[in-house]
């Protein structure tokens, strides 16, 4: 295993932009005439103004959500991205020949910013909705401060798949005051405080009244009230105890998430995008199949894998011909989302049966475990579960689900890493590496 590079360069640099609406701007000295002050809003912010805070949170975490999602399908092997514009998709990240993750690269410093910039504008939320004098109850700033709190875990939890056990730290969970920041805790360290602040958020939203003063995005339709939304934010809770290894806590939160046996997979949490004007379009979806250089193409083994006849397999589409990159081939399109409008999942219905079904194996309910494994199974098309029924085969076959599932949703780098199967992740060539975490950025110090 080759080392990753760490070095250490500028002191942190991340949360100084803030997003007022639609808009970011720079933190600086200067006022602008024209447009309210982050400390202004904070001070004393009006309705419109903690609305248009909610908007730019939504409109943050789309921020380089592709380069994430990237990240972790390629080390987990669940595609490749091929850019004749950047080679490091197809050298750092998969660990091909001597190359290395470098702690000063987009594929870190990126998704970093914009997850801590997401968690920097809830903090602004946060403040302003305990200071505004605008006319708003205390149940609707409970649905103000619910919201932020779980988004704000949202960005903790994606920015700590990342960097996970790293031995310099994980994140930092302390951001409050940008001037002052807390230290880098532990991966185990940031999952606690990333439950207790959901757990918190939850009591916030169980004591918000009937609705939001304030709009949600297209992706969050079903979760547009305090009620569902507190039905999202167990969902996330759920995610979080099985990376805790937390099994009663998974069932308990999932037994008041969106959770339903019968009702649909794709039900779920999304960030949304749109090609409207002045909108933003998923950048996961490559328009045209077949391309020879811009591609995001299935590890071929993910299909050689499959059982026949597993409808999973459409997540795909035959290329005409290889598409290849350096060492890398492949013989299939990702397929996953079929227009820049389409929205990427967060958390869907089809991954809560899932982690029912894990949960149950642990505490040994497994013909629990089998009946949410055959949801699943039968929804592909196949043949229910009819393997062994010891725990070890019922968390091989769970992983297997899960892998085909969760295809390119950021899970599958995540699963192998919690049940210590990274060697068991297939590569296509001898000098390629699995990496275990991202290096903390360059600007962290």
């Amino acid at each position: 295993m080759k080392a990753q590079q760490n070095n250490s360069r500028s002191l942190w640099m991340i949360v100084l932009a803030v997003f007022v609406g639609l808009n970011s701007c720079t933190i600086e000295e200067q006022v602008d005439l024209n447009a309210p002050s982050v400390d202004g809003i904070e001070a004393n912010a009006t309705i419109s103004e903690l609305n248009n805070l909610v908007a730019g949170i939504l409109h943050g975490q789309r921020n380089d959500l592709d380069i994430y999602l990237d990240d972790h399908a390629i080390i987990g092997r669940d595609f490749y991205r091929f850019s004749s514009a950047d080679p490091r998709f197809t050298a750092d990240i998969p660990g091909a020949g001597s190359a290395v993750l470098d702690n000063n690269t987009f594929y870190i410093t990126r998704p970093w910013a914009a997850g801590y910039q997401v968690i920097r504008n809830a903090w602004v939320l946060r403040h302003a909705v305990a200071n505004t004098s605008a006319p708003i109850n205390d149940e609707q700033k409970r649905g103000y401060l619910g919201f932020a709190k779980t988004m704000q875990a949202l960005q903790m939890l994606w920015l700590s798949n990342l960097t996970y056990d790293n031995p310099d730290g994980c994140i930092r969970v302390d951001v409050e005051d940008p001037d002052n920041l807390g230290p880098l805790v532990s991966y185990d360290e940031a999952l606690d405080f990333i439950a207790a602040l959901l757990d918190e958020a939850y009591d916030d939203l169980n004591n918000a009244g009937n609705s939001f003063l304030f709009p949600l995005s297209t992706g969050f339709a079903s979760f547009n009230t305090p009620a569902t939304f507190g039905q999202f934010n167990r969902a996330l809770r759920a995610r979080v105890a099985a990376y805790q290894q937390d099994w009663n806590e998974v069932l308990n939160s999932l037994a008041v998430s969106f959770l339903n046996p019968s009702g649909s997979l794709t039900l779920g949490a999304y960030v949304a995008f749109s090609t409207a004007s002045g909108d933003r379009p998923n950048s996961m979806y490559i328009s045209l199949p077949n391309l020879p250089s811009n591609a995001r193409v299935a590890v071929n083994s993910w299909v050689a894998d499959a059982e026949p006849g597993d409808l999973r397999l459409n997540k795909v589409a035959p290329r005409s011909e290889p598409a290849v990159s350096g060492q890398f081939s492949s013989n299939y399109d990702v397929a996953l989302w079929s227009s820049l409008d389409d929205d990427i999942a967060i958390i869907r219905n089809e991954e809560l049966i899932l982690l029912s079904a894990e949960a149950k194996i642990h505490l040994g309910d497994l013909s629990g475990a089998i009946a949410d494994l055959n949801i699943i199974r039968v929804a592909a098309g196949l043949a229910p579960y009819s393997g062994p029924s010891d725990p070890e085969s019922l968390i091989n076959e769970m992983l297997k689900q899960r892998r085909y599932s969760l295809f390119g949703e950021g899970h599958r780098w995540v699963d192998m890493r919690r049940y210590n199967r990274l060697d068991q992740i297939q590569t296509d060539n001898p000098d390629e590496d699995v990496w275990r975490y991202f290096p903390i950025p360059a600007s962290e110090g």
